[in-house]
């Protein structure tokens, strides 16, 4: 049975190579990513830190990419 953690937060973090940001934002624990900091200081940038859940995280890293296109009524030229 998995234990459930209330008090875990989620981070967003840029993934960069040699000195470029690449691919999408990510999304891990705190915990996973100060570990990241400790074995490589400042190699992926914090985006926003102290996200409630791993869906928020998910959709604030994501903002509008993947949002259903709004349906926009056209008037018809006669």
């Amino acid at each position: 049975m998995q234990k459930f953690d209330q008090d875990k937060s989620w981070v967003i973090y840029q993934a960069v190579a040699r000195g470029e940001v690449v691919g999408p934002n990510s999304v891990c624990e705190q915990a996973e990513w100060n570990q990241m900091e400790r074995l490589r200081p400042g190699a992926q940038p914090l985006v926003q830190a102290g996200i409630g859940s791993e869906g928020e995280a998910e959709r604030l890293a994501r903002g509008t990419s993947g949002d259903p296109v709004p349906n926009v009524s056209r008037k018809r030229a006669d």
